[in-house]
């Protein structure tokens, strides 16, 4: 498989990265220290076409490619995982899903102002007792007339202290099953919608997450996307690219977890020389490098095999597993690699720690992507 990239692949890459480096870098540890959203970068970054690098062009979008948008995911994330999975959750789960099931009408009026970052979008599947068992969906939408009222709670919403638009995940049937599911565009502007209060994260500090509580919530039903039944399956179709982003993020805090701790391993003395000139820092450096790269090749096949229009579920699944255990694996040799100040928020490596372990976690945890592939191992 060739990876060689393309004049535009390149050109996204480096966009991102000089904005990451400019707008992002100063005031990435200040985010992380006091949780606050980012909204003046975030809005830049709609500017660029970065919260809507793989949205058509007919809708306010870049057009780029899954490649392009990994790149991209891994430069952001390399400097602020936060502004990674705003990024992420964007692209890859609200103007993605919108545009591969949603009408003309829903295209034009809500994925035009999210790809072009007007707007800003949230994706709720998750309740309080349903995380992985995405099925058993409590949040209720009855049918009244040419509107669905909607009573019932989510949770663990990305984004969603501050989305002007959520896809949105309920069952028509609490008693049933997954073929009862349907999703709908939520607008946060209408009654009966009410925002819970902001979560203290362990990482990801300024990517504001939250509840959401719908009491006779009214919207219309051109408002749901695709059929009524078909939620469940429209969810994990969205997931696969979700988790193309999600291993883009975990790779883009792995590499700069690794470049930290070579740069420290080459100046930082011990016993009269560099510890880099020791072997028990030699071979975690090693071990870092290998399984960066080999996330990294996983990644890519991803993209590339959804660029191709194939199925790449498990690829998805793969890259997602792979990369974020490596983002955790190397973290931690950071870390150990930094010593003292490794453990201080001094220095950047901390933070690299703590928002890599969410990445075992969202959009399907370790677990999870463990069942999605040996499923398609084993069959079944």
């Amino acid at each position: 498989m060739d990876f060689e990239f393309s004049d535009e692949q390149r050109m996204v890459r480096d966009l991102a990265r000089d904005f990451a480096a400019g707008e992002i870098a100063p005031i990435a540890a200040a985010i992380d220290e006091t949780g606050e959203f980012p909204y003046d970068s975030v809005k830049k970054m709609g500017e660029l076409g970065l919260l809507g690098l793989t949205a058509s062009p007919d809708y306010g979008g870049f057009g780029g490619d899954m490649v392009s948008y990994v790149l991209a995911m891994e430069e952001i994330s390399k400097v602020c995982a936060s502004h990674g999975v705003i990024m992420s959750v964007q692209n890859s789960l609200v103007n993605y899903g919108i545009e591969k099931f949603g009408s003309e009408d829903q295209k034009q009026r809500f994925l035009t102002p999210l790809a072009s970052g007007q707007a800003i979008g949230a994706y709720s599947l998750t309740e309080p007792q349903s995380g992985s068992d995405a099925a058993n969906m409590k949040t209720v939408a009855v049918r009244d007339g040419d509107d669905y009222v909607i009573n019932g709670r989510k949770s663990w919403v990305t984004s969603g202290p501050v989305a002007d638009y959520i896809v949105t995940f309920v069952t028509m049937n609490p008693q049933g099953d997954h073929r009862d599911t349907m999703a709908v565009v939520v607008e946060a502007d209408r009654p009966g919608f009410e925002r819970g209060k902001k979560e203290p994260k362990l990482g990801i500090r300024a990517s504001a997450t939250c509840e959401l509580y719908f009491e006779d919530y009214r919207i219309p039903v051109t408002n749901r996307l695709g059929d009524e039944g078909g939620g469940f399956k429209f969810a994990m179709s969205i997931l696969d690219k979700g988790r193309i982003g999600i291993a883009s993020q975990a790779l883009g805090i792995a590499q700069a977890a690794y470049e930290a701790s070579v740069a420290y391993a080459r100046e930082r003395t011990a016993f009269g020389k560099t510890i880099g000139s020791f072997q028990a820092i030699q071979f975690m450096i090693a071990d870092m490098a290998l399984k960066i790269e080999a996330a990294r090749l996983l990644t890519l096949r991803a993209a590339v095999k959804a660029d191709r229009g194939e199925r790449f579920t498990t690829e998805a699944s793969m890259a997602k597993l792979y990369a974020s255990e490596t983002a955790n694996f190397v973290t931690d040799k950071a870390v150990q690699v930094h010593g003292g100040m490794g453990y201080s928020k001094e220095h950047p490596v901390e933070r690299y720690f703590r928002d890599a372990r969410i990445t075992e976690i969202y959009e399907g945890t370790s677990e999870i992507q463990r069942m999605v592939i040996s499923r398609a191992v084993l069959g079944g």
